[in-house]
């Protein structure tokens, strides 16, 4: 029991470097644009990649992934992601999640019933078998007509119908979040005021959400940054408060946190240090509320996508791609045919994050194709003071690095930064 814990946290672990490599190596790309990716989406893209592996290809996905073994990490996303991290919380007033995993395979290859029992045992996933070769169009629209419904319309295509490519077999996980703050902002406190980027230059009118003077809220001040983190409701609250005090003690915790740089152009070397060590994010988090003085946040909405086959290889992932040396033998085949050989093709990530005086709703996407080759329980406003203290100022009126995390678990679900608030990219 105790070695299985401690795989469980060996993958825990290896799940937060990821999230650090990846941020590092996707906000290398985006310097002059806003930027939203899911950090857990290309987790568990790797964990279902995984699955079809073997040999060398299996322990360099494993290897990235942080995980010691295929079995440690499927119990790693079974346990932890998708049984706890992503299930729905609506019914009790919570966030609303849905994760959904799915894998289309083409009619004429049938699917190793070891792969089947993981897509669908482990990952609670779905399996299809679709006519790649005669009607390609058709079934790339199957795809996306899942992804939209998996993400409540946020994301309604990840794959181009009419991209010429002899893609056999697809697989792909969702991830939605909705979820409103536990205390939600004022909309007549909302001002439009304008936003400094990198560059020097100002943009007007960006709409500020705002807080009353006093206002008790999760901020930290360190040498350089400041970091806010806003949590979400997690269950409904009743008369007595005593009932969602026990409901919460049992529920997963998710907050958004701002790390906001104090120079205006100094969102480079913070996420320099963000990225340096896998803790120093969990690590720089609020431990008690303050009361805020001067207090704004930018409203935005985000929109990410693109292949990320190319930010794999550059974190280590090579062998799945090589049409020579890679090992995906465990996903096709049978006692005739024997194993087919097959490799990852392109992995497609996309992913869109809205901001508002409610809450945050978001939605990712990771598509991998394969060709035939060879935490807190008190109120934000109630925190009882013996005397005055001085007021923290949060004005996030430059650009800021931005994470949706799961408190008790350490998950990053998604992670980003704003350098314009106008603009969706």
């Amino acid at each position: 029991m105790a070695a299985e814990e401690g795989n469980l946290i060996a993958c825990q672990h290896g799940q937060a470097a990821l999230a650090a490599r990846l941020l590092k190596r996707v906000s290398a790309g985006r310097t002059s644009s806003n930027l939203i990716f899911s950090p857990l989406s290309i987790h568990v893209a790797l964990a279902l990649m995984s699955a079809g592996a073997a040999e060398d290809t299996l322990d360099e996905i494993l290897s990235l992934a942080g995980a010691p073994s295929r079995d440690d990490l499927e119990a790693f996303v079974k346990g932890v992601v998708v049984e706890r991290v992503l299930a729905d919380r609506s019914g009790i007033g919570g966030p609303s999640v849905a994760f959904a995993c799915g894998s289309w395979t083409d009619k004429t290859l049938p699917l190793k019933p070891t792969y089947r029992d993981t897509v669908v045992g482990t990952y609670k996933g779905e399996t299809w078998a679709v006519d790649f070769r005669n009607h390609p169009v058709e079934s790339r629209r199957e795809i996306n007509a899942w992804v939209a419904k998996a993400t409540r319309n946020l994301i309604t295509e990840v794959l181009d119908p009419y991209s010429p490519s002899e893609t056999l077999h697809v697989v792909a996980n969702a991830i939605y979040f909705k979820a409103e703050w536990r205390s939600i902002f004022d909309k007549d406190d909302t001002v439009d005021e304008e936003f400094h980027l990198l560059d020097g230059s100002t943009v007007d009118d960006v709409p500020f959400m705002r807080r009353p003077w006093r206002f008790y809220q999760r901020i930290a001040c360190h040498d350089g940054f400041r970091v806010l983190q806003l949590p979400y409701k997690s269950c409904e609250d009743d008369s007595s408060g005593y009932f969602s005090y026990k409901l919460r003690e049992n529920l997963p915790e998710f907050s958004m946190c701002v790390f906001l740089p104090d120079e205006h152009d100094g969102l480079w070397g913070l996420v320099d240090k963000l990225t340096s060590r896998p803790e120093f994010l969990r690590e720089h988090l609020p431990t008690r509320h303050v009361p805020v003085g001067k207090f704004r946040l930018p409203k935005f909405k985000l929109t990410y996508m693109a292949s990320i086959r190319g930010v794999l290889q550059d974190v280590g992932l090579r062998l799945p791609f090589d049409r020579l040396l890679a090992n995906m033998t465990e996903i096709v085949g049978d006692e005739e045919s024997g194993a087919m050989q097959l490799c990852v093709d392109e992995v497609v990530h996309k992913a869109v994050v809205e901001m508002n005086e409610e809450g945050s709703e978001a939605a990712a996407v990771t598509v991998e194709s394969d060709e035939e080759l060879g935490f807190s329980l008190c109120d934000d406003y109630d925190v009882p003071r013996p005397e005055p203290e001085p007021t923290v100022d949060f004005v996030a009126d430059h650009p800021f690095a931005f994470f949706i995390i799961e408190e008790t678990s350490g998950t990053v679900v998604f992670a980003g930064h704003v350098i314009d608030p106008t603009k969706e990219e």
